[in-house]
């Protein structure tokens, strides 16, 4: 099955057997519980964590060739992304059917950023529009999913489930992530459901019972003389820089800082080549701060010579680059590099000079890592209410090293739900050649009395295992570590497998994670039987800590708050503010863009041309085909009335002086008035209320000419009844041909046959037919009432329609300047009277 967007292949099941369990997992990497679950087949597809996984098996289940289409869609999916994958997915289970039923297992992890509300809210489309065919296949659906705004996704695809009656389950990070895995197998008896109507917080942590026990620790026991860590430990003083526009990713640092009480932000600058030295706005707690921003490494050291970590988020193509030159300013300690995707070899180079001058590297291909209390690297952790959930603001007693970025949030949750609390986590980054290894952090957390006890996450893939088992059977780790690696699955397959990491391949026996198991574990690690049993084995472990004296548990203060941006909250449902603007006519916010309601889609496929898009924008409603056609010959006939015009004029002498099309457009533009193109308006207005008012043509005119007034639409320099306008024979014959009915143009036409026995030229010209003959069309089309009419005379619509139509020449004669190369234009004296007089000498 290709994730990320593509097609999945058609499932072919295994011996004619139909498949029964469908898995689609969302931003979890761990469906690896008791070393069956399936993983990347030959190829690794590790962009945005997306993943293609073929599997036939779940053996150690006595089910084999019964799992299949597992995918991954992570990167924050948008709501239509996930509606259009789920829906590929379902249409795939309708297939086969099996006697037994299916299950439709949907796992995801603890996210960083993916709105999990907006990707249920796609996959509850797709459940609406597959509803009948789950119930007539007898599919189970089980969910296990957490991350931003998890709750509001849960509750809605609780409440389509209990409309649909589907009867799926639903779980947040209070289950461990693989646990609907056995409950679907019917391993272990469903879980009851979480209460969704309660707030999310961290869980109850209750202090263990030491029964009158007053053991007596055995003391930390000292680093070896001489013993020198690359990577600096983070303190509630340490600064860094961040190289990159990442504000959001700044703004969780500097939020996770305050939550924590430090007293400084652990970011004091940022590095942007492309836009010259700037500041930007931050928030610290509820006050706005200026943070620096250099377009030089050089420049911000000098400027910040206290700061020791650089986080790099530059992009593959630029950081190895970008982390030479950090490495080159000796304040700089710590490099932690995010981006996926960078060559091995310009790892392995990264790595060589950062030995050489003692600099510590995280990544490539990590999220980070955190200390809490400390520093927080980029979005490690998630968003602050998995911070607090998982109890980040505060240390703890676990440290932790992780290969996964993503399950590094699962180790968190674990953590806080089964001890303490994390001391200190960092993932590794899953590539080949990771900048520090897990014995480098290890080292670390023996030689630091306050991390009492160690968690490893590692995976298929490498020997870095094998480097702390020897640091155990030495000596130099004496700390109890819980370890598991991920991936035994490998061995369900007779091929070679690749997991989604680029380092998750074994290349020989050693490099299996069975093999890395039973070698941590005959080394005296705490090695669970499976994936699922980790979080037993760090209670276990840990009570054992706590019964000892080792560790001496504290009460939990009180939890603190979480300062929330104001999108994300509005976005939550928990404020609401009066915009400062309203929009009746475009939304670009959803998937695709919509005029008036209607799709950018719908607007090619149903083919509404310019004149259906006009009416959407500026009428808020679909006119019939002949109103948009001929609000299309409106534009049409006004485009261009030749280069001696004002408008034209203006906009040719202006290209002639240099200026730009906007500026020779505008000027262009500003001529358009009562005189030039402006009397569309005037025209429809007093030639509408004329007809309304039941006054003859004639006593009109002579109403007019009393009072002084020109008529509008009336009157044409060139043409005349015996050389008529071809733009008003053109748009009389339309009218005539396809309005209801015109009676202010016949109106009009009565005026003209009055006007013209006074003079030839005092035509109805093309301002005055078109103003007429759109009055007509809008009050005949039943699309407006004749307030609504009124109102769009009234505000200037149909000038409108003569500066978009008149806009097409302008710009046509700015062009045309433009490519006959013409000078700057200077009027001829030969066309100029001057006439001058001398002060005092005038008429008196």
């Amino acid at each position: 099955m290709e994730a990320d967007g593509g097609v999945l292949e058609d499932n072919v099941p295994v011996k004619g057997a139909p498949v029964r369990f469908h898995v689609n997992w969302w931003e979890g990497k761990a469906l690896q519980q008791r070393g069956v679950f399936p993983a990347e087949k030959k190829e690794s597809h590790t962009a945005g964590g997306a993943s293609v996984v073929y599997a036939d098996t779940v053996a150690d289940y006595g089910m084999g060739h019964e799992l299949a289409n597992y995918g991954e869609y992570s990167g924050a999916p948008s709501t239509e992304e996930t509606f259009v994958y789920a829906k590929t997915l379902l249409s795939l289970m309708m297939k086969y059917k099996h006697p037994e039923g299916k299950f439709l297992i949907i796992g995801g992890g603890i996210a960083n950023f993916t709105d999990v509300a907006a990707t249920f809210t796609g996959l509850i489309k797709a459940l609406q529009e597959y509803a009948d065919d789950i119930k007539e296949h007898n599919i189970k659906i089980l969910i296990r999913r957490a991350g931003p705004n998890y709750l509001e996704g849960l509750r809605k695809v609780k409440a389509a489930s209990d409309k649909l009656g589907l009867g799926i389950k639903v779980y947040g990070p209070e289950t461990h992530i693989t646990a609907i895995i056995p409950m679907a197998l019917g391993l272990i008896k469903d879980l009851p459901e979480p209460d969704l109507s309660a707030p999310c917080g961290p869980p109850v942590r209750k202090m263990i019972d030491l029964k009158g026990k007053k053991p007596t620790p055995k003391g930390h026991p000292a680093a070896p003389a001489g013993t020198k860590h690359t990577l600096v430990t983070a303190t509630p003083d340490t600064t860094c820089i961040v190289y990159g526009m990442q504000n959001r990713a700044v703004q969780g640092m500097l939020d996770f800082d305050y939550m924590c009480k430090r007293k400084q932000p652990s970011v004091e600058a940022m590095i942007f080549p492309f836009s010259g030295n700037h500041y930007v706005k931050f928030y610290w707690g509820t006050e706005e701060i200026l943070m620096p921003v250099y377009t030089t490494t050089k420049e911000a050291v000098q400027k910040h010579p206290k700061t020791s970590v650089f986080v790099n988020f530059a992009s593959f193509r630029s950081v190895h680059e970008t982390t030479m030159e950090a490495m080159n300013h000796g304040n700089l300690k710590t490099v932690a590099i995010i981006a996926e995707g960078v060559p091995e070899q310009q790892t392995r180079d990264i790595i060589k000079v950062a030995e050489k001058k003692g600099v510590g590297i995280i990544g490539p291909a990590t999220v980070g890592g955190i200390k809490p209390g400390c520093l927080r690297i980029g979005n490690t952790g998630g968003m602050l209410d998995n911070i607090v959930m998982s109890r980040l603001y505060r240390p703890g007693s676990v440290a932790y090293v992780s290969k996964s970025g993503g399950m590094s949030n699962e180790l968190n949750n674990i953590v806080a739900r089964n001890s303490d609390g994390v001391y200190e986590g960092v993932a590794i980054g899953g590539d080949r050649y990771p900048g520090s290894r897990f014995l480098d952090h290890f080292l670390r957390y023996q030689d630091d009395p306050k991390a009492k006890m160690l968690l490893l996450l590692g995976e298929v893939g490498g020997t870095d295992e094998y480097d702390l088992i020897e640091a155990k059977k030495k000596g130099r780790i004496t700390k109890p570590v819980v370890a598991w690696c991920v991936g035994t699955c490998a061995s369900c397959f007779t091929t070679e497998v690749q997991f989604g990491h680029a380092g998750a391949q074994a290349r020989g026996d050693m490099e299996t994670a069975a093999a890395k198991n039973k070698a941590m574990q005959e080394a005296g690690f705490h090695v669970p039987e499976s994936f699922d049993k980790l979080p037993d084995m760090v209670n276990q472990v840990y009570t054992q800590l706590v019964m000892d004296g080792e560790i001496v548990e504290t009460p939990e203060g009180e939890t603190p708050q979480v300062p929330m941006d104001y999108t994300w909250a509005k976005k939550l449902g928990m404020i609401r503010k009066p915009a400062n603007f309203i929009s009746s006519i475009s939304d670009d916010r959803g998937e695709e863009l919509t005029y008036c309601g209607m799709s950018i889609s719908d607007v090619f496929t149903k083919d509404i041309g310019i004149g259906g898009v006009l009416s959407l924008l500026w009428f808020r409603r679909q006119l019939p085909e002949y109103c948009t056609k001929f609000i299309e010959m409106i534009l049409m006939v006004t485009a261009d009335h030749g280069p001696a015009v004002s408008g034209a004029h203006n906009t040719i002498v202006t290209a002639r002086a240099g200026k730009d099309l906007v500026s020779s457009l505008c000027s262009g533009l500003l001529t358009i008035g009562p005189r030039f193109g402006g009397a569309l308006d005037d025209a429809a207005k007093m030639f509408a209320d004329a007809q309304s008012s039941g006054v003859a043509p004639k006593e009109w005119i002579d109403k007019m000419k009393k009072s002084n007034q020109l008529i509008m639409g009336i009157g044409h320099r060139i043409k005349s009844l015996a050389n008529p306008d071809q733009r008003v024979e053109i748009i009389k014959g339309f009218a005539k041909k396809n309005f209801k009915s015109t009676p202010v143009l016949d109106y009009a036409l009565a005026v003209e046959q009055i006007t013209t026995k006074k003079r030839a030229n005092l035509i109805l010209n093309v301002d005055g037919c078109i103003a007429v003959s759109f009055v007509d069309m809008i009050r005949s089309c039943g699309a407006f009432s004749k307030e609504e009419c009124d109102d769009l005379m009234a505000f200037g619509c149909l000038n409108g329609l003569f500066v978009l139509g008149r806009s097409i020449g302008f710009i046509g004669h700015y062009l045309d300047q433009l490519r006959l190369k013409q000078p700057l234009y200077r009027h001829p004296w030969d066309d100029i009277t001057y006439i001058q007089e001398l002060a005092g000498q005038g008429p008196e």
